[in-house]
């Protein structure tokens, strides 16, 4: 064991492994909060989960255009700089959030932390993409999911004790480590932007949005994003309103819900490494069918089960779909991407997550506060046929092409 984690320390680069110390950090501190999130609006200002999917709605859709930007910012200006500019907001504008006590000025100010926290998602992307050959980059995604779920076994956890005494505690925590992270990123880490192999005339920055006409123009990138949009409206649920229904349906307290997210970490800890290595020989598209496919049964699940083992069962039946899902999610997109518009076409990519953020959280609070609750698990249940056969059509269309093909094993 203890090789085969040298060989792939060697396998990556130096800089690669300084991204995934620093996500690890700044992923405790996202985790800290952004699971407790509805709970907090919901319980600080005494609406219902409408009003709370309505802010996270809202706060997507300014995060959609946020990414626009910082897509753009990143192929023209480079990746550090809009790291950096996105862990000083977040940490200013969270602790800001802590404070406010009218739910009219937590509104507005959710928009702007969604704008401009959401800025630096492509450059991380992209930065990724650029040190990364396509061979290895399954493997690095998965690497960062494993890092980034080792910091849900922490962040749930601690989150879930700091909430049972003050919320304000969870966005203190959050901005301190996005200000630790921010450091580390400034003296370790440096520009990963590729050159250009030629010489070119240096073009206006509206030249460079104009550039997002050929990534929205590709239309199997676009398809590909349909599919994808269609699969996390169904994931996110994990994260918005899947709490607030452990909670008011079940009576499922903060700390409990964090020991069901806890159960996903340990899930990708233990074992993405060698899904990553398993998955990188089977077409990438028959792959993301594979991961829906698990949470079609996973959140189905939710809408049948009532005991905390059961829930934890669906959650690990979930969790291997992400271990499927996310990592080929991400190298497919890089591989859709010419090389001088990768941060652009990443940011389109963020479509797939902003548009769900938008959606599902208001859509989930309707049915949660008007229907049978369970509602919201048998139609994701439906979501998840849809996908599973847009992703094979997908690999009926695409598969033949190199770069949509399974990786040579040694």
């Amino acid at each position: 064991m203890l090789k085969k984690l040298q060989k792939t320390y060697h396998d990556f680069p130096r800089t690669f492994w300084v991204v995934v110390g620093t996500q690890f950090i700044d992923v405790i501190g996202n985790t800290l909060l952004f699971p407790f999130f509805a709970l907090y609006v919901t319980q600080k200002f005494d609406v219902g989960m409408t009003q709370a999917g309505i802010i996270l709605a809202t706060n997507s859709m300014a995060g959609l255009v946020g990414s626009t930007i910082g897509g753009a910012l990143a192929d023209r200006y480079g990746r550090r700089g809009i790291i950096l500019f996105g862990l000083v907001v977040s940490a200013l504008s969270g602790l800001t959030l802590g404070f406010v006590n009218e739910f009219y000025l937590f509104y507005g100010l959710s928009v702007f932390v969604g704008l401009m926290g959401s800025a630096s998602h492509p450059a991380h992307q992209a930065m990724v993409a650029d040190l990364l050959p396509p061979e290895k980059r399954s493997e690095g995604f998965g690497i960062l999911r494993v890092v980034a779920n080792f910091a849900w076994i922490i962040g749930p956890t601690i989150g879930g004790f700091l909430a049972s005494f003050n919320y304000l505690y969870l966005f203190l925590s959050d901005a301190v480590i996005s200000v630790i992270t921010a450091l580390l990123v400034f003296r370790l880490l440096p520009e990963t932007k590729p050159q250009p192999r030629e010489k070119t005339e240096t073009e206006t920055f509206g030249k460079t949005l104009r550039g997002y006409g050929q990534g929205i123009g590709d239309r199997p990138f676009m398809a590909f994003i349909f599919a994808s949009i269609l699969m996390i409206l169904v994931y996110q649920q994990m994260y918005s309103s899947l709490s607030v229904f452990l909670r008011d349906v079940h009576q499922v307290d903060p700390q409990f819900y964090g020991l069901i997210m806890s159960s996903s970490a340990v899930t990708v800890v233990l074992f993405q490494f060698s899904v990553s290595h398993f998955i990188k020989r089977y077409p990438p598209f028959l792959m993301m069918a594979t991961a829906t496919f698990f949470y079609m049964i996973g959140f189905t699940m939710y809408g049948f089960v009532a005991t905390i083992p059961l829930f934890i069962v669906a959650m690990v039946i979930i969790t291997i779909g992400e271990m499927v899902g996310m990592p080929t999610s991400n190298s497919l997109a890089a591989a859709f991407a010419p090389e001088d518009k990768r941060a652009r076409y990443m940011a389109i990519f963020g479509f797939s997550w902003a548009v769900p953020s938008m959606v599902g959280p208001w859509a989930a609070g309707l049915v949660f506060d008007n229907y049978n609750p369970n509602y919201v698990w048998y139609i994701s249940g439906l979501l998840c046929v849809i996908a599973i056969l847009a992703f094979y059509f997908l690999h009926l269309r695409l598969g033949s092409r190199e770069q949509f093909q399974a990786a040579k094993t040694e």
